[in-house]
């Protein structure tokens, strides 16, 4: 279970790292702010389910994007992420958590493999949205959990 918490705190850093390049970057590109949106909207999604509300209301993908409110949504992922890290035991790791996805059809998944969902997705659009920040002449940010792991 340490390495799943490490894996979230990783997640928060590295949101915060890569929302500083894009703010660095003048919110550009567009389409990198977007997956930004998208990133940081999916991690909202799936920590309301943990927590036992429905997700049905938030939309996913936007174009309505602006760091300031990304700025917002990271801090209260952050919050919430960690209250629950704080909350969890090992034994609630294999609990199933029932829910609906955006489409309103019904899941069961275990604590476990959405943690490790919301890891690997995070992990995968910062690959995207630095690769867009490079294109777009801009910097992209060192993120790797091994520099993280390091400053700890």
């Amino acid at each position: 279970m340490q390495t799943i918490k490490r894996m979230i705190e990783h997640q928060i850093w590295a949101d915060r790292q890569l929302l500083a390049g894009l703010r660095a970057n003048g919110a550009n590109p567009a389409d990198a702010v977007k997956l930004m949106r998208h990133l940081a909207t999916a991690e909202q999604v799936w920590i309301t389910r943990l927590t036992g509300e429905s997700s049905v209301h938030l939309q996913l993908w936007s174009d309505d994007a602006d760091l300031d409110s990304l700025t917002d949504l990271l801090a209260s992922n952050e919050a919430n992420y960690r209250a629950y890290m704080n909350s969890l035991t090992e034994e609630k790791m294999d609990e199933m958590i029932a829910y609906a996805n955006q489409s309103g059809v019904m899941f069961s998944t275990s604590v476990r493999d959405i943690l490790s969902q919301v890891v690997l997705h995070g992990q995968y659009h910062r690959g995207q949205i630095n690769r867009a920040l490079k294109e777009a002449g801009g910097t992209p940010q060192a993120l790797d959990y091994i520099l993280y792991a390091r400053m700890q």
